[in-house]
């Protein structure tokens, strides 16, 4: 399934039905009187958090949707009924924001949660209401109000414990897919994942962490170069960021450790400030191979002078991915108490 967190769509919710003038005829009833009813209410809009929904895919390609209008009143004092809530699932995480405004409408952060976005017109009353001692036959009904229309953006944020930064191919989707389920595209060249994935990672007493994965940054990713640096809304709502770091050729001649880990807070600080602030956990993975165990102790040492720990890991064979897991767990918690 393509995997879309962004859409556009104009809603529509139902007009009010009309009131109605009409009067009994009826036999052996001598006085009849007004029995017009009123016009039934306009349904609403919905939108609806769905934890069975990861993508905005369905809105994509249809962009408009119109909640049906209620029914006119009728004569015997029938009312019309009313139009029914037409009820949009989103997956949970999407903001809604007013799309002529950027106003922010709703933030649905909670599954089952329900927000209305455009409510229904009210049906017109009918001449039943308008009957007065001196005015015993009113020829007199409102008409029904419209309903509200707006353009609205639609916005996906994941809902993460964790987020995974790192430039491409240090091991983030090989990682997430040793802790959890989740099975995201792994091959030997950059940019294999495009598209953020999210893993639960199972943890001792009950416990588990929600990962997300976003595709690699590199430097530039503010001004558009690889990816950019819009998968970065999926981490913002995170507790804790883990940026894993590689040392070794194959990354290229002008990747070091901590350039890598300069230039991507850097890029942090450029698209969101207090993204930049999030407490970090960093690693270095690929420990299963010889250059990466060789460098592995000045890199320790040269992070620590920074007041940095340093995690070594290795996402192929697990080793000391349970610390680095437990040490997630520890931050994310901690930063909730704050």
């Amino acid at each position: 399934m393509q995997f879309i967190d962004e859409a556009t769509i104009h809603v529509s919710a139902g007009a009010g039905g009309n009131g109605c003038i009409a009067f009994r005829r009826e036999a052996h009833v001598p006085r009849g009187g007004p029995s017009g009813g009123d016009g039934g209410n306009g349904g609403s809009v919905v939108l609806i958090a769905d934890p069975q929904l990861s993508t905005l895919l369905d809105y994509r390609y249809k962009r408009h949707y119109k909640a049906p209008r209620g029914e006119d009143g009728r004569g015997r004092d029938q009312y019309g009924k009313g139009g029914d809530d037409l009820r949009l699932p989103v997956p949970i995480g999407t903001m809604v924001k007013d799309s002529e405004s950027g106003d922010l409408i709703a933030d649905l952060t909670e599954p089952g949660t329900e927000v209305i976005i455009a409510r229904g017109g009210t049906g017109g009353r009918g001449n039943i209401h308008f009957a007065t001692p001196w005015n015993q036959a009113p020829r007199e009904a409102e008409p029904g109000t419209a309903g509200e229309e707006r353009h609205l953006g639609l916005e996906l944020k994941m809902i993460a414990d964790t987020g995974l930064l790192g430039y491409p191919s240090v091991g983030k989707s090989t990682f997430i897919s040793r802790i959890s389920k989740a099975r995201p595209k792994i091959a030997d060249y950059p940019f294999t994942t495009l598209r953020p994935n999210l893993g639960v990672a199972p943890l001792t007493d009950h416990r588990s962490l929600v990962v997300a994965d976003i595709p690699g940054l590199i430097e530039g990713a503010a001004e558009g170069v690889g990816l950019g640096h819009r998968f970065l809304r999926h981490v913002e709502r995170t507790g804790v960021l883990l940026h894993i770091l590689e040392a070794n050729e194959m990354a290229g001649p002008d990747r070091e450790p901590i350039k890598d880990f300069e230039v991507l807070n850097a890029e942090l600080e450029r698209y969101a400030p207090e993204l930049a602030t999030k407490p970090q956990v960093v690693a270095l993975n690929k420990m299963d191979l010889t250059e990466t165990r060789e460098a592995a102790d000045a890199l320790v040492e040269a992070f620590a002078e920074r007041g940095i720990r340093l995690h070594l890991m290795s996402s192929a064979t697990g080793q000391g991915v349970t610390e680095v897991l437990e040490e997630l767990w520890r931050v994310v918690h901690e930063s909730r108490d704050e």
